[in-house]
Formats: structure tokens, sequence, C-alpha cells
């Protein structure tokens, strides 16, 4: 099949592909939006950590969150990008989990829905391929991330926040992916108290919400969501 490269940062590529509906005569040859997806390899401190498939945007941010959402350094200092390369340099000495207040930020039934509506990007509209999350604080949209990944969401938000010095202790995010025990480890490890998703939960991401001290909230969508732990932050 034939591809090209189109703008939009390099995210997207176009397929030629052949259309085929329920019958005989619903054969088209057409042109498909393909999300785009690399490797990218991630160092702490000259220390190479791990290679995660991503896409090919927001990559200082994507190095900075994956290292605080993996409870592996706290306070970043720079981040380098080279190529395939992100080289994260950081303070590591005495690094603890967070823990979260009992009740950091309050928000209401349209603040849940507002988040929800936030997710939507041109990516998406036109591959339909990518997760995204959104970062909220004092009611309004602080960042916003799309990836091939559901998990690198995560990390880019909590990286952008990081690098505007944005208490993530004032945020709420919001997502399009599942919430398994990985996500809410993530959010714990960032210190964000309110997980927001349009999609399911886990048993154990329930559980960890539960023990983190995390309001988490799925299936929210068509103006309705379900509390799976710490209802406590919704008024």
């Amino acid at each position: 099949m034939n591809e090209t490269v189109t703008g939009m940062a390099k995210n997207v590529r176009e397929f030629q592909t052949v259309r085929v509906g329920r019958y005989e005569s619903e054969i088209d040859e057409t042109t498909d939006c393909v999300v785009c997806e690399e490797f990218f390899r991630i160092h702490l401190n000259d220390e190479f950590v791990v290679e995660l498939a991503a896409s090919p945007c927001q990559l200082e941010e994507l190095g900075a969150g994956y290292i605080v959402c993996e409870g592996l350094a706290h306070d970043i200092v720079e981040v380098r990008v080279s190529g395939d390369e992100i080289r994260v340099y950081a303070e590591t000495s005495g690094v603890m989990k967070r823990s979260l207040p009992e009740s950091a930020i309050t928000i209401g039934k349209d603040d849940v829905f507002k988040i929800m509506n936030s997710l939507r990007s041109e990516i998406w509209d036109k591959t339909g391929g990518t997760h995204c999350s959104v970062l909220f604080s004092d009611g309004g949209l602080v960042a916003q991330s799309n990836d091939v990944a559901r998990r690198n969401t995560v990390d880019k938000v909590v990286g952008s926040a990081i690098s505007y010095k944005i208490d993530l202790a004032t945020c709420a995010i919001g997502s399009t992916g599942r919430e398994s025990a990985g996500m809410i480890s993530k959010a714990e490890n960032a210190g964000i108290p309110i997980v927001i998703s349009r999609s399911a939960p886990t048993d154990k991401g329930i559980l960890a919400a539960d023990r983190a001290g995390i309001t988490l909230i799925c299936f929210a969508r068509d103006k309705r969501f379900t509390i799976y732990a710490h209802p406590e932050r919704i008024n």
C-alpha cells in the first residue's frame, strides 16, 4: 500500500486503502489517515530506563512525566531530546511516594462533564487511533495530550504541568483510557487527587484508588458518571 506523510507535526500518515462493505457493489478505493507510532528510549541521569512506543510529539513532556509518574524522581532539572533518545536529569535521592491530602480539591458535577467534553482533538478526529488526557486546575484546562498509548497521555500532561510549575495536588485528570492499577499508580506518584475516565475501571484500579485516597470516576459520558472511590471530592 502507498503511504505519504502529512502535516500535523508528523503525527499522521495517509494510506491508500480499499474500503469494503457488506454488498458486492460496496467497494471503494480511498485514503485513510493513520496515526504514527515510533519508539523512544528514556534515560534518567544518563542511565537507560525504558523504551516506549509513542506518538512523536510532546517528547520532553513524555520524558519528565514518565519519570515522575513511575515514582523514579519528583524534581525534574532538565530534559533533552535528540532523535529517539529522551534524557531526563532529576534529583533522585530520598524519593518516596507522594501522600495525598484527605481532600486536596473538590469539584462539581458540571466540572466532570466539562473535563470529559475537552477530550477531543484534531488527530483523533482524523484517525480515531489515539487516546487523550487532559489536566484541569481551578476549573480551567492546563494541559492536553494525545498518544497511541493511554499511559503516555498521562505522562505527557503531567510533564506539561511540571514544565509550567503547576501544583498537581490542585488538578483533576481526565482520560479516554481504561483505569487500571497502573494508571492509578501514575496519578498517585504525580500527586493528582481526582481521576476521571470515559472508559471502565478494573478491579485492581478501584482498589488502588481506594488505598491511595484518589477519587475515581469512570463511565463519565452522556450526562452521567459512576464514582468508584472517594466520592467526598464531588459536590
